[in-house]
């Protein structure tokens, strides 16, 4: 009696081999064991986030917050309502708030992870909010 499995790579069925057959069925893939965690090789280190991580994270929180601010503040000034002027005055302060927290973050020993992972978000921000500022000027 032949019973047959599916294996995992090729999907295909294999008669499982007998004592007769064993030196004429050749796997072409054979499955190897998971390594064991505990090699010390192979294992995976979860340090403890580094104070950089934490700083961009904290950054990252005040820039979702500016641009929030700055979009709305955009609907507005370009729906031209009452409330636009208010609106580019939040966006205006929540970008300040993210810079000064940049700034201050610039300061600490990890000031150059922090400028090339979040540098570029501070001066988009600001280019966006000048051009905002201009084209409520020009209305």
């Amino acid at each position: 009696m032949i019973i047959r499995f599916l294996t995992r790579y090729s999907r295909a069925f294999i008669p499982l081999p007998t004592k007769s057959t064993v030196s004429s069925v050749h796997l072409c893939r054979q499955l190897r064991p998971l390594p064991s965690i505990t090699q010390p090789h192979l294992r995976r280190s979860f340090a403890a986030k580094t104070s950089a991580d934490e700083k961009v994270e904290e950054l990252q929180e005040l820039y979702a917050t500016a641009k929030d601010e700055f979009e709305i503040a955009s609907e507005e000034t370009e729906k031209k309502t009452v409330y636009a002027a208010d609106d580019r005055a939040a966006a205006q302060e929540e970008l300040a708030n993210f810079k000064e927290a940049y700034e201050k973050a610039l300061e600490s020993t990890d000031g150059e992870q922090i400028k090339n992972r979040i540098g570029s978000r501070v001066r988009e921000l600001e280019r966006a909010v000048e051009a905002m500022k201009e084209r409520a000027m020009e209305d």
